[in-house]
C-alpha cells in the first residue's frame, strides 16, 4: 500500500540520494585538489613580499588622498567661517552653492579612494591566499601531508573507477553481486597465488570499511550543513534550519544504509533488504 515501509522509504531515499550524490560530487573534487600537491601552485616569500609591499602602497595612497580630503574640507570650513558667514535665507543658499577658489575636486578624489579601497580589498584577498597557499606547501612536505597526498591519488582513481562502473551498471541494467573489498581481495590472491582466507577476512574488511565510510560521509555532511546554515540563518529562521537539518540527517542515514549495502557481503546485505522491503 501507500503507507508501507517500502513506500515511504523509497521515496525518502530518492532525495537521500540525490543530497549524497550531490554531496559525494562536491566531496570528489573538492578533497583532491584540497590535499593533493599537483594541484598546488608554486608560491615563494618574494611573490608574498611584492604583494605586500603593493598592499602597503595602496594603503599608503589612500591615506594621503583622505588627508588631502580632510584638508580640504578644513580648510572650506575655516573660509566659509570667515568669508562667508550667511546673512538671511539667500546668504545660506549662496554659501552651500558657491564654489571656493582654489579648493580641490573632492568628488574626484572620493572616487580615486573607492578604486584603491576596493584594490586594497582584493590584495589583501590575494595575499591572504598565498600565505594559505604558503601553509598547504609546508604541509605537504610532512609525513601527513604526503600520507594524505597518496591518498588523494588513491581516491581519485577509485571515484574514476567507480563513476565507470555505475555508468556500465546503469546502461546494461546490472546489480553487482559481489562486494568491491571481497572482489578486490579475490583478484590479489589470484594475481599474486598466496593462500588467504578471503571469506574471513573480507568480512572484517567489509565493516571496517563501511564504518570508516558512515563516519567521514556523516562527518563532512554536518560540516558542509553547519557552513551553509551559518551563512543563511538567523534569530527567526533558528527553528525553521533545525528542523530542517533533523529532516536532511534522516533521509541521509536511509539512503546511506540502502546504498551500504553494496559494501556487504552477499549474507549480511539479505538481512537489510528484508528488514527494507524489496527495493
Amino acid at each position: 500500500g501507500i503507507l508501507s515501509i517500502e513506500q515511504l522509504i523509497s521515496r525518502v531515499g530518492v532525495i537521500g540520494v540525490t543530497l549524497m550524490a550531490l554531496l559525494s560530487g562536491f566531496g570528489a573534487v573538492n578533497c583532491p585538489y584540497t590535499y593533493m600537491s599537483y594541484f598546488l601552485r608554486n608560491v615563494t616569500d618574494a611573490d608574498i613580499l611584492a604583494l605586500e609591499r603593493r598592499l602597503l602602497q595602496t594603503m599608503d595612497m589612500i591615506v594621503s588622498k583622505k588627508k588631502r580630503i580632510a584638508v580640504a574640507h578644513r580648510t572650506m570650513f575655516q573660509r566659509g567661517e570667515v568669508h562667508n558667514k550667511p546673512t538671511g535665507f539667500w546668504g545660506m543658499i549662496k554659501s552651500v552653492t558657491a564654489s571656493v577658489p582654489g579648493s580641490e575636486n573632492l568628488s574626484l578624489i572620493q572616487q580615486e579612494v573607492d578604486a584603491l579601497e576596493e584594490l586594497s580589498r582584493q590584495l589583501f584577498l590575494e595575499t591572504a591566499d598565498l600565505h594559505a597557499t604558503k601553509e598547504r606547501i609546508e604541509y605537504s612536505k610532512t609525513f601527513q601531508g604526503k600520507y594524505f597526498n597518496f591518498l588523494g591519488y588513491f581516491f581519485s582513481i577509485y571515484c574514476v573507477w567507480k563513476i565507470f562502473m555505475a555508468t556500465i551498471n546503469i546502461v546494461f541494467d546490472r546489480v553487482g553481486k559481489t562486494d568491491p573489498v571481497t572482489r578486490g581481495i579475490e583478484i590479489t590472491v589470484n594475481y599474486l597465488g598466496i593462500q588467504f582466507d578471503v571469506k574471513f577476512w573480507s568480512q572484517h574488511i567489509s565493516f571496517i570499511l563501511v564504518g570508516i565510510i558512515i563516519v567521514t560521509s556523516i562527518r563532512g555532511l554536518l560540516i558542509t550543513l553547519t557552513k551553509f546554515f551559518y551563512a543563511i540563518s538567523s534569530s527567526k529562521s533558528s527553528n525553521v534550519i533545525v528542523l530542517l537539518l533533523a529532516q536532511i540527517m534522516g533521509m541521509y542515514f536511509v539512503s546511506s544504509v540502502l546504498l551500504i549495502r553494496m559494501s556487504m557481503p552477499p549474507e549480511y546485505r539479505t538481512i537489510i533488504t528484508e528488514v527494507l522491503g524489496e527495493l
